[in-house]
């Protein structure tokens, strides 16, 4: 994953979110593994886990909920297909920004992700 140093750093700044938007040229198992391998190599313990997608169009989310040194941290990937990885885009966000830019992707992915038990509790949290 070329663009692990940007998101390691990105990692260690403020904000309760990183949210990153990203080319890959891998599947969602593959890509949310690369991601995985990245971000616990950088020190942090992933304490849950997601990947949606859709089947029509190639694209998707992961999400991490990860502890390092007493630290909270929330990652979003957005995802698409193509032929390398390229970082497109990011960012770190606060709680209410972090929470809003979460949502607007799941709704996107679909609406029946809604009816998912782990979104639904997800809501439910803010």
């Amino acid at each position: 994953m070329e663009f692990k140093d940007e998101l390691i750093k990105a990692l260690e700044d403020d904000g309760l979110w990183t949210v990153a938007a990203f080319k890959t040229p891998h599947g969602p198992g593959r890509t949310l593994n690369e991601v995985l391998r990245v971000i616990e190599e950088a020190g942090w313990r992933v304490t849950f886990k997601a990947n949606w997608w859709t089947a029509d169009i190639p694209y998707g989310l992961i999400r991490l909920d990860l502890r390092k040194e007493g630290r909270e941290k929330i990652f979003l990937g957005k995802w698409i297909l193509g032929s390398d990885y390229v970082l497109l885009k990011l960012e770190n966000m606060e709680l209410e920004k972090g929470r809003d830019e979460f949502f607007r992707i799941v709704d996107s992915i679909t609406s029946t992700l809604i009816h998912d038990p782990v979104i639904r509790t997800m809501r439910e949290q803010y």
